[in-house]
């Protein structure tokens, strides 16, 4: 999987997400560092990439904008730290990795997780 860092998620995530054999996209450093969630979300896209971030207007807004995208993971922790965002991450790399998550937003809570669009929803 090739996974694209919004601005707000940790660079440590990159070790964990090489480990496995991903691919990371970060534009921290770059021109395009600052830019908008639209600008953000359609970056990802063109990287082909699952968009990796804490926002969670991603998962209320992307599902009601987007029928065709390569995927979005929001960690929305109560309270969000890097050492609590990067397990979430790890247990989805454990459960997701090796699924086609196109067209579909996860939105990783503290011990839950909802998708968009549910199982029964697919087809």
């Amino acid at each position: 999987m090739r996974f694209f860092f919004d601005e707000n998620f940790p660079k440590a995530a990159a070790l964990l997400i090489t480990a496995r054999g991903h691919e990371c996209i970060d534009i921290r450093g770059t021109n395009q560092e600052g830019a908008d969630d639209d600008t953000i979300f359609h970056l990802a896209q063109e990287q082909g990439a699952v968009l990796l971030t804490t926002d969670r207007d991603f998962f209320h807004t992307i599902p009601l904008l987007v029928r065709d995208h390569h995927g979005v993971v929001v960690v929305a922790l109560r309270q969000p730290n890097r050492q609590g965002i990067l397990k979430r991450l790890e247990w989805f790399l454990e459960h997701y990795e090796n699924t086609d998550i196109r067209n579909k937003v996860f939105e990783l809570r503290n011990s839950t997780y909802l998708v968009f669009p549910p199982a029964e929803m697919d087809k």
